[in-house]
């Protein structure tokens, strides 16, 4: 044989145990992607189930499909809204397939107290 079996035994195996340093680049990737890419991910679909949650009649809406829309009924709580897409062509879809809103409405009550305002300004004149 052309190595001696005393060389062969003095080569030290792979150390035993648990080594914290070798997993640490890993920990450090994982870290990175989760601010990076998972938590801004997680905000996005947070506002945008938000959105469909306070859409209101009359908004303006854009379908998932890329359809322009006008808000006919939406109760608070129902999964479903009523749409309309063309004059007097209404149709019902989930509140999941809204893209964006492209023009909210002012609620009721604001607009009741605006026009109280109005009324106000019109009678100090």
């Amino acid at each position: 044989m052309l190595i001696s079996p005393a060389y062969a035994q003095a080569a030290g195996g792979a150390p035993g145990g648990f080594d914290l340093i070798a997993f640490l680049p890993l920990i450090l990737i994982f870290v990175v992607f989760y601010f990076l890419l998972i938590r801004p991910q997680q905000k996005r679909m947070k506002e945008h189930a938000e959105m469909q949650n306070k859409i209101r009649r009359n908004d303006k809406i854009v379908t998932a499909g890329g359809l322009l829309a006008t808000v006919t009924k939406a109760a608070d709580g129902e999964d479903s809204i009523t749409v309309e897409i063309a004059e007097g062509v209404r149709v019902q879809m989930r509140r999941a397939m809204i893209h964006e809103v492209v023009a909210k409405t002012e609620p009721v009550a604001a607009k009741a107290d605006k026009a109280d305002k109005d009324d106000k300004k019109s009678d100090k004149s």
